[in-house]
């Protein structure tokens, strides 16, 4: 529900249900690494950019994601990181991190995330 309410629009709803999923899911760390994602995404919408929050809540989402094998959401953290990244200015560490989420998407045959990572780059 607060990956639709961020697709809709509605971002204190997102963050509401993001913050209780995290809380909720803390004895199921996929799902917790799955809301910790979200609120990176909330975090780095461009109505209510806040750099340094998107990149915490994608680096333990990361974390949590890598230590229990869940390689679709470690690229998609990877990915969420390049973004921030790149909007701020940080180039290499952008590169750095798009280059694993791609890599990644690659191996996984996960060609619907590649075609998105090519239609940012044309925007860009």
């Amino acid at each position: 529900m607060g990956r639709a309410c961020l697709l809709l629009g509605r971002l204190d709803e997102a963050r509401r249900l993001g913050s209780r999923a995290v809380e909720f899911s803390r004895h199921q760390p996929g799902f917790t690494a799955h809301a910790l994602r979200l609120l990176g995404d909330i975090a780095t919408h461009p109505d209510w950019f806040d750099a340094e929050s998107g990149a915490a809540y994608y680096r333990e989402g990361l974390a949590l994601a890598q230590l229990h094998g869940m390689r679709p959401l470690v690229a998609h953290c990877h990915h969420g990181l390049g973004e921030l990244y790149r909007r701020i200015g940080e180039t290499e560490h952008a590169q750095e991190s798009l280059t694993i989420a791609t890599t990644m998407y690659r191996e996984m045959e996960m060609s619907f995330w590649l075609e998105q990572g090519r239609r940012y780059d044309e925007i860009q």
